[in-house]
């Protein structure tokens, strides 16, 4: 019998549990460690700070779907990851021991890098968890009784882009359906060189299409902006030239701000030798696999990607939901390989599918692969990726409380996107 722990349970994680459990079936033991006893489907937190979702539409209770696949659940954090010993140390006191370990922590987030930066003691808003959605919804709640200048973006170093274009896309729309939007200027500021990068060299004409829609929306920008610090109201940052020489100071008033920090590794895995980068995120092979420690896999944000190209300005690589699903499926099979003896063959196909929730419209983004060249690139735009984001929240909450173990980009989002490319 092998003993499976997963660190995690995000939208790596979860998935993971159920694919290990339908594949291996109940001979082995399969733990769960999260922090809380909750998944949350973080993509729907832009929607959770306007109102048009409610935090417990967006959360899936973990022990009942757990208990029944037969996977224990375990509602604390790592305090230390022992690979040597294969052993991680958890903070109430329990120490599990392991045959294979599955990293899918997501980051922790690196407010601190930036005085100022982020709700817990700073001055501005945060999407990247539900918590700090449901804190920004009462921010963006007494915002409305007196609105006035709205910041919204991505600091130096951060990987995750598209949520900020959503959040300010969605604002914009709130707002003009409350009628205030013509007393709220708007800035978009990003460390990207330029708009549309995306962390990914851009995908198609991601620049055109998203800075014409910014156009249509009266949403300025500023880009190859590193962020000094924030106060009460107000933002400083300096812009770069290409070369990455300061050219233009900043001071941009606000009453609203919500700015995506850059993400480093869980404080379980820092400076952990052979297993992570000096940022902490996890270094693995083509089969998801650390080299110095082959029985210890990881998936989704926490993984360690370089960039496709140097910036400026420091950018991360992002790491889409499609990316994520291929990676924890190349992780189950490998497991599973191992497992029965034979050589691990499976690798995740690292190609990225994004919808982007414009409020009423929205933008689909498929780079395969991720990184250029490609063999596909494609963008399109439409009302219809407002649905098919939807339809995403929709299935894979069904997906997650039923514990079902199927591949949505597969089975569906793929199939949309080449019915809507052959449309075209």
């Amino acid at each position: 019998m092998a003993r499976i722990v997963i660190l995690g349970a995000g939208i790596g994680g979860l998935p993971a549990a159920y694919e290990l459990r339908s594949s291996l079936g109940k001979s082995h033991e399969i733990t769960m460690v999260n922090p809380v006893d909750t998944f949350q489907f973080t993509p729907s937190n832009p929607w959770v700070v306007v109102g048009w979702r409610e935090p417990e539409h967006i959360i899936v209770r973990l022990k009942p779907p757990l208990e029944r696949k037969g996977i224990r659940l375990i509602v604390s954090t790592a305090q230390a990851v022992k690979p040597a010993e294969r052993v991680v140390e958890l903070a109430n006191g329990e120490r599990l021991e392991y045959d294979y370990l599955l990293i899918t922590t997501g980051p922790k987030l690196a407010f601190d890098e930036i005085p100022g930066l982020g709700p817990e003691g700073g001055y501005t808003q945060s999407v990247c968890t539900l918590e700090h959605a449901k804190t920004a919804r009462l921010a963006y709640e007494t915002f409305l009784k007196n609105p006035g200048p709205i910041v919204v973006g991505a600091v130096q170093g951060a990987s995750c882009f598209g949520p900020a274009y959503e959040f300010a896309m969605i604002l914009d729309k709130d707002l003009r359906k409350r009628k205030l939007r013509h007393k709220v200027p708007m800035t978009f500021i990003t460390s990207e060189p330029y708009i549309g990068h995306l962390g990914l060299g851009g995908v198609g004409d991601s620049k055109g299409m998203l800075e014409s829609i910014m156009r249509a929306r009266h949403i300025k920008w500023i880009t190859n902006a590193k962020v000094k610090e924030i106060t009460t109201g107000q933002l400083t940052a300096v812009e770069h030239d290409a070369n990455g020489k300061p050219v233009r100071d900043h001071q941009l008033p606000f009453s609203f701000g919500m700015l995506l920090p850059a993400f480093k590794g869980v404080d379980a895995l820092m400076g952990i030798e052979g297993l992570v980068n000096p940022r902490g995120f996890v270094t693995i092979d083509a089969h998801q696999r650390n080299a110095k420690y082959p029985n210890v896999y990881s998936a989704g944000v926490c993984v360690a990607i370089a960039p496709p190209e140097p910036t400026p300005v420091p950018t991360g690589v992002p790491k889409t939901g499609y990316m994520i699903e291929s990676m924890v499926s190349a992780v189950v099979a490998n497991i599973k390989a191992d497992i029965q003896g034979k050589p691990v063959h499976a690798t995740a196909t690292w190609n990225a599918v994004c919808l982007a929730d414009m409020g009423d419209s929205g933008i689909a983004f498929v780079a395969l692969p991720q990184i250029p060249p490609r063999n596909v690139t494609w963008t399109k735009s439409g009302y219809w990726v407002h649905l098919a984001k939807i339809a995403y929240e929709k299935y894979f909450l069904r997906k997650m409380r039923i514990g079902s173990n199927e591949t949505f980009y597969e089975r569906y989002m793929l199939k949309l996107l080449g019915i809507m490319r052959l449309a075209r």
